[in-house]
């Protein structure tokens, strides 16, 4: 069968330069050599492109060729490159012994990896093993319940747990467990050395923190919230009032004509993670009307509504 022009071989233009010669047979031996393509024909194309490499690779072979064919670049075993142009394209090479071993280029004698590392790029990852280096032992993950106040301040606790040797076996074992102030739900604690056994370095184990929900207390970020009802006398002249905070009872000052949702701060009364890192806490105001009034409460909230001068739907769009 008649040999394939080596540039079509290769799939590049007659004008190619080395570069692109040398990119494009590189990709070839990565599909079909035989160390990665077992399937039938891929030794034959891996052979026919590193043949087409090793004229269009080397300046004066890829002459030849261009100018008198397949015969051209291997005129010299045997007879003058005159002699190669006499004979033409009549002139027969086995280029099984040229490629079989190191002759010309030798890349079909060669490893994909070694063939990579003589073009200028980089093998594949070695597949021979160095000896076995010690096993890390595996992560593993826990689950630990917290109160509320407990994940803010932090606190000491015993868990056990079950630790997985090489051979399989598991191992029980009772280990303390500092959780530090501020953690949140979901929140990850690094235990080093306590995941898995293994045969060298142990595994750590990751506690995960499940908080409770807090009767009042609500948290976003490092602030906490806390919802206090007033009335309507105290939203409107003004009052002390007791709230709760994290280290207990408080007096905080209602201003005079506080509206409902007004939020009040008390800085640094929020989730402390250290003495430079405290959020604040904030009183939610919620103003309550009472659920029924008494006849003399009734005359005198008619008395202020009939001599009251504040309008609170002055301001609005639709007046």
């Amino acid at each position: 069968m008649a040999k394939r022009d080596y540039y079509d071989v290769l799939g590049v233009k007659r004008k190619a330069s080395a570069d692109e010669v040398k990119s494009a047979y590189r990709k070839l031996a990565r599909k079909y050599h035989p160390d990665v393509n077992k399937s039938a024909g891929a030794a034959e194309k891996f052979r026919e492109a590193t043949e087409a490499y090793d004229v269009l690779s080397d300046a004066e072979k890829r002459k030849m060729y261009d100018q008198y064919g397949h015969a051209g670049p291997y005129a010299g075993f045997g007879a003058g490159h005159s002699g190669a142009a006499r004979g033409g394209a009549g002139v027969s090479f086995d280029f099984s012994e040229i490629f079989g071993g190191r002759g010309g280029s030798g890349f079909a004698g060669m490893s994909l990896d070694d063939i990579l590392q003589a073009l200028g790029g980089r093998g594949r990852r070695s597949r021979k093993r160095s000896p076995r280096a010690a096993r890390r032992g595996t992560d593993s993950e826990t689950h630990i319940p917290l109160d509320f106040l407990q994940a803010i301040r932090g606190t000491s606790t015993r868990i056990r747990i079950s630790r997985q040797a090489p051979d399989g076996t598991m191992q029980a074992e009772t280990i303390e467990v500092k959780i530090p102030p501020g953690v949140k739900d979901g929140s990850k604690i690094r235990i080093r050395g306590k995941g898995g056994l293994g045969e060298g370095a142990a595994g750590d184990l990751y506690i995960i923190a499940d908080v409770r929900s807090h009767p009042y207390f609500r948290r976003e970020g490092d602030d906490i919230y806390v919802t206090v009802p007033i009335s309507i006398t105290e939203a409107a002249l003004g009052a002390k009032v007791d709230v709760p905070t994290l280290e207990g009872l408080s007096t905080v000052t209602v201003p005079p004509g506080t509206a409902g949702g007004r939020k009040l701060r008390l800085r640094g009364k929020g989730v402390a993670r250290s003495a430079a890192q405290q959020g604040d806490l904030y009183v939610v105001i919620q103003v309550v009307p009472p659920p029924s009034v008494s006849p003399r409460e009734k005359e005198l909230l008619e008395q202020l509504q009939r001599e009251a001068s504040f309008d609170p739907r002055e301001n609005c769009p639709w007046r």
